[in-house]
Formats: C-alpha cells, structure tokens, sequence
C-alpha cells in the first residue's frame, strides 16, 4: 500500500497539486473504505488500484478531491459537496471558531448568508442545538446540496432553508432587529483574479466572484446585517486578502457598528471582519 501511495503522491505533485501526499492517502482511504491511518494495514487488490489508479488520474488533471470522494470535512460537521456548489475552505473554519466562542443567548436566532453547501450553517447548529437557523442562497443547484446536507444531519433540524438574492432590500424583513449572529462568506474575489486551476474550473464562477474589487456584495450583506441584527448581536464577513480595510470600511460607513475587528486565518492572511450592532 505504502508503494502505491508513493507513487500516486509523485504523479500528484509532477501534476502541479500541493497536497500531493495527503490527497494521496485521503484517495486511498476512500478506495479502501478505511481510515487514513490504518492504510498500511490494508493490502490493496487489483481491484483497489484500478479504482485508485482511476481517481489519481483524475485528481491529476485537478479535479478538486472533494469532486472525487463527494464529501467535505468543515468543522464538526461532514457535507455533501460536488460541481455545482462551493467547496467549504478550511479558511472559514477560523470564522467557525470565533462564532463557536461568542456568549449568545439559548436559544439564540442565527442567519448565514451565502450559505452554498450549508457547511457554516450545519457546524453552528450544531454547536448551538437549540438555535434558530436561517441560511439563505440565491443558487437552486447550491440549495439542492444544502437541502440533502440537511436532511442528514442531527442537528439539521434547527436549520431553515431560503431560496433569495441576499442583496435585494427587504430580505428577511421579519427577523428585523432581533437576530443575535450574523455570518457570511459570499462571494468575495476580484473578478480578474488568477486562480488554481480546482477552483478557477470546478467551482461556481456565480460562488466566487464578486465584481471588479470583490465587494459587489459585501456592502448589501453589511446593510442587511444592520437591519436584522439586535443591539449587541454579532456580525462576521468573509472577504478576499485583499480587500480587508474596504471591508472594515463598510461596517465603519454603516454607521451602525461598533468593536470593528479585522482578523487573519492560520495563515496570517486577512480573512474577514467581525463588528457589534450598536447599542
């Protein structure tokens, strides 16, 4: 087994893929219906390494490992994932973490806009088990993912689907005012950004871009963030690394915010901004 692994992660890595090893091993635990780290106990038939030689090639001509194994890990939380919807990132994870830390009430009323996948959605909820979840998307084939990942999670139960443009005004209208945390990752990138080949050709162009300087929908998401969130409630936007201050700027502009933080992922890139509807 460890040879061919060997030899899948060296035609991974000449294919330009910078996980090679690990989605090596990830491809053969998927094959083999075992953990990672149990791979070296398992002896691969002809079976397994016609499978395996089949999604090696494929992931060699970068289709993205979640397309392949038909799942992504976020959180505390598994999702469906394949084309049509984003791909959760473990960026956002650093998102995840600070919501999971926020003293919210119990129950406390959740809204996730741009939801994709369901993935932030889902991993709150399921931190939360007695919220309250909205999450919102304007994408059927998206929506279409969401609805399955919900549909088997325990803790899904708590999670509300909606089908609306998150930019159009009167979004949500009857949760004005009484919404205690609010979460977005939108669409974010500049729209002539150069991208790796998995994301530039298998996720949803509508998922990535979001004009000229990425903020095309960042500003409607903060305005909406205003009228829905409660005095005190919480507020966290994801945005490209490059466009941090204009973000925070955003929030500063609203008029309605106060503790504007900008914060860094794992890899001490700017990640998103965090703000507190003012009292």
């Amino acid at each position: 087994m460890r040879e061919v692994i060997d030899a899948a992660a060296d035609e991974l890595a000449a294919a330009g893929v910078d996980s090679a090893r690990v989605d090596a091993e990830l491809l053969a635990a998927h094959v083999a219906g075992t953990p990672r780290g149990r791979l070296t106990l398992t002896e691969p038939d002809a079976g397994f390494v016609s499978r395996y030689r089949e999604l090696i090639t494929q992931r060699a001509r970068r289709i993205p490992l979640q397309h392949l194994t038909g799942v992504a890990a976020f959180g505390p939380v598994t999702v469906d994932v394949g084309p049509g919807v984003f791909i959760p990132r473990p960026e956002t994870e650093v998102l995840l973490e600070w919501a999971m830390k926020l003293p919210l009430p119990d129950p406390p009323v959740i809204v996730d806009l741009c939801t994709g996948s369901g993935a932030l959605a889902l991993a709150l909820a399921t931190h939360y088990p007695r919220a309250r979840v909205v999450a919102v998307d304007d994408s059927e084939q998206a929506l279409s993912y969401a609805r399955r990942n919900v549909a088997d999670s325990a803790a899904g139960s708590g999670v509300e689907l909606l089908h609306a443009d998150v930019t159009q005004p009167g979004l949500l209208t009857e949760l004005d005012g009484t919404v205690d945390l609010l979460v977005s990752n939108p669409p974010y990138i500049p729209d002539n950004a150069a991208l790796e080949p998995e994301v530039a050709q298998h996720d949803p162009a509508h998922a990535l871009f979001g004009g000229p300087d990425g903020m095309a929908v960042i500003g409607p998401i903060v305005e909406a963030a205003g009228r829905l969130l409660r005095p005190g409630g919480f507020c966290a936007v994801e945005h490209d690394d490059t466009t941090s201050d204009r973000t925070a700027e955003v929030f500063r502009r609203s008029g309605r915010f106060d503790e504007i933080v900008a914060r860094h992922d794992w890899t001490g890139k700017p990640r998103y901004v965090t703000a507190v509807r003012s009292q």
